[in-house]
């Protein structure tokens, strides 16, 4: 995992470990893209963590799907808290990869044997991934990671 030294904030960075349970342990992000005319188009999506990539299971009749077949360049934000002292957070940020057959239909793709059961724990309660050939893989393995947690400060 590449974490970005931070200029600024170092004193809410969270170390690598924190920001592995951190990811590990959230549902939802929001997933940054670049639309066909430049402008920034930003949506909800679940998501798992496998220790080195961020993965996503989009709908591919999206607009976050046709934007990043045109423009793979990526920015993803994880956060939680509702006070000022309790916000934490991760934004990551690269290139997405499609993984496995669009829409995915449930082929054997060992890539996806982690990430799927990683999800279909997390998010449904399953052993196994159900597939509606209707959503397929992107995976982020992030270029720059920033990180801020806001407990640090102390009181």
């Amino acid at each position: 995992m590449t974490v970005t030294t931070q200029r600024r904030g170092r004193k809410i960075m969270m170390t690598p470990g924190e920001l592995d349970e951190f990811l590990a342990g959230q549902r939802t992000c929001r997933v940054a893209t670049v639309s066909a005319d430049g402008a920034p188009h930003v949506s909800a999506l679940w998501y798992v963590w496998d220790g080195t990539s961020l993965w996503l299971y989009s709908v591919v009749r999206s607009k976050r799907w046709a934007d990043l077949r045109r423009d793979r360049r990526i920015a993803v934000v994880v956060d939680t808290g509702e006070e000022y002292d309790q916000l934490r957070g991760a934004e990551l940020s690269g290139t997405a990869e499609f993984v496995g057959e669009i829409p995915r239909t449930g082929e054997l793709c060992a890539e996806l044997d982690v990430p799927e059961m990683l999800f279909a724990r997390k998010n449904f309660g399953l052993e196994e991934m159900p597939h509606d050939g209707r959503h397929a893989w992107i995976r982020l393995t992030p270029t720059k990671i920033v990180s801020w947690d806001f407990r640090k400060l102390g009181g």
